[in-house]
C-alpha cells in the first residue's frame, strides 16, 4: 500500500484541479474587498482632516495608523452590513444573467 504524497506542490496542484468556481462567492469575496476599500479611503481622509498638530506624530504612529484603518476596513465589510457590497453582487449578478 503506498501513502498518497503530502508535499505542497502536490497538495496545491490536488486543490487547484478539484476545486469548483462559484462565481456568487468569488463576487461576494470582490465586492466585500472593494467595500474594505472604500472604507479605508472614508478612514484615511478622516484621519487626514487634524484640528491641530499631534504632539507626539511620528512616521512610526502613521504607519500604525494606515495598518491599524486597513485591518479595520476590512473587518468592518466582513462583520458589518454597509451595503455597498450587496449592491454591487446585485447589480453584477443582474449582467450576468
Amino acid at each position: 500500500m503506498e501513502l498518497p504524497s503530502l508535499s505542497k506542490e502536490q497538495l496545491l496542484k490536488d486543490y487547484t484541479l478539484n476545486k469548483v468556481p462559484n462565481k456568487d462567492s468569488e463576487l461576494r469575496e470582490v465586492s466585500e474587498q472593494f467595500e474594505a476599500i472604500f472604507i479605508n479611503q472614508i478612514l484615511k481622509q478622516s484621519r487626514e482632516t487634524k484640528l491641530a498638530e499631534d504632539l507626539l506624530g511620528s512616521s512610526a504612529t502613521t504607519t500604525y495608523e494606515q495598518l491599524l484603518d486597513r485591518e479595520t476596513s476590512e473587518n468592518l465589510a466582513k462583520h458589518v452590513n454597509v451595503g455597498i457590497a450587496d449592491a454591487l453582487v446585485r447589480q453584477f449578478s443582474r449582467d450576468g444573467e
